[in-house]
């Protein structure tokens, strides 16, 4: 089999590159070596940014998402016994929109295989091959036999485990890492939100953070050490540690009730440079993770996604190669300011043990950022999303 360019992985990022590359008459073929039962049901991140939202329009995909996309103009941090609202319109010039990863992901599929794109799940990328070549060729297995699909260029978006990374030979990638000692037990439940935003929570048991992925269903989190199991924490337990962490007033409106969802989900951070290898680029979790504090996994995945579609776009319609000559160093700014957001958002929300001297520098500087104009401006224009150069936008 042979196509333009062989997407490796399933997943948000592979979809959207593929969507968008078929709009301008682009083959591809994605190979996801899940089904596509577990791809839909993966439950992950619900909140995307401005620029997220813009990709998905341009990719003809958005007509859920407006229909029930929650908009949301700012974003809480409590401390010390009180929330702090950041205005993100006024201090960011902008919103998100609060829309589950598990909804963008149906929606790319359906938008798919509507147009009869070539999607092969339960096949397994095994290696990518001669992707220093113009002839760079995908070795996957699929129905129980051993297949190979050969293409012009090779879009690595198989994430963190996937075999895109790992057939990169070590001594040409660099890979940069932090991993936290502790998790996110989450929770998905058919309540009402306990508030219209989302908070986030510093406090001397650990963090917590209340989201929603509607009216009516809400997504919890708290941070717990990260050899926990999900089979130690029964829903009464979590409501109650829950509503320990919030502040009262918020405490009090919490409504409760069975899980639908729980997971323990643990945090790192991780980039690898460089991003492209020959025919090869990397895309998502294939080439960084971020701790889901700041909501910049997906966001981010769609960023990689942008720069890589318009410079294939490019090539394929006017020969130009000077945006792919760029791809690693664009996509690589931007992934290190997200990263540093994420760290920094982490680390100032986190327990880190017992520490009582960096739990008062913590109370300290969330003090400062949430009282200060140019603070405010800060956490805002990082949370909201940052700008892409021109050639990209």
């Amino acid at each position: 089999m042979r196509t333009q360019v062989a997407i490796v992985g399933g997943g948000p990022a592979g979809l959207m590159l593929s969507q968008l590359l078929s709009l301008q008459g682009i083959d591809s073929v994605i190979l996801e070596r899940r089904s596509r039962a577990y791809v839909e049901g993966r439950i992950r991140a619900g909140v995307l940014e401005q620029s997220t939202a813009e990709l998905l329009a341009e990719a003809e995909v958005d007509g859920r998402l407006k229909r029930e996309g929650l908009v949301h103009e700012g974003v809480s941090i409590a401390f010390a016994g009180r929330r702090e609202r950041i205005d993100l319109k006024k201090y960011g010039n902008g919103s998100v929109i609060v829309y589950g990863q598990t909804e963008v992901t149906k929606d790319l599929i359906d938008a798919r295989l509507a147009m009869e794109g070539k999607v092969y799940f339960e096949a397994e990328c095994l290696a990518v091959k001669d992707f220093d070549s113009a002839a760079p060729r995908v070795v996957y297995r699929h129905e129980g036999q051993e297949k190979e699909l050969q293409c012009d260029f090779v879009a690595g978006c198989d994430g963190f485990y996937g075999a895109s990374r790992k057939s990169v030979a070590a001594k040409a990638i660099q890979e940069f890492e932090r991993v936290y000692p502790f998790g996110w037990l989450g929770v998905l439940s058919e309540t009402p939100p306990v508030r219209e935003e989302l908070i986030y929570t510093n406090h001397e048991r650990g963090f917590a953070l209340c989201s929603m992925r509607s009216h009516t269903r809400s997504r919890y989190y708290i941070q717990v050490p990260v050899d926990d199991k999900v089979e130690d924490w029964s829903d009464q337990a979590f409501w109650d540690e829950l509503r320990r962490r919030l502040p009262q007033d918020v405490a009090e409106t919490l409504v409760t009730g069975a899980s639908i969802e729980k997971s323990i989900a643990p945090l790192r951070s991780f980039v690898v440079e460089p991003l492209r290898f020959g025919t090869l680029f990397l895309a998502g979790d294939a080439a960084h993770i971020v701790p889901p504090t700041g909501a910049k996994g997906l966001n981010l995945a769609a960023a990689d996604v942008r720069v890589l579609a318009r410079s294939l776009i490019a090539h394929y319609s006017h020969g130009d190669d000077s945006l792919l000559a760029r791809y690693s160093g664009v996509c690589l700014d931007r992934i290190w300011k997200a990263e540093r957001f994420s760290w920094w958002l982490t680390n100032m929300t986190h327990r880190f043990g017992d520490d009582p001297f960096g739990y008062r520098i913590q109370l300290a500087e969330l003090e400062y950022f949430t009282g200060s104009e140019a603070g405010l401006k800060t956490i805002a224009e990082n949370y909201v999303g940052l700008p892409f150069e021109k050639a990209f936008a």
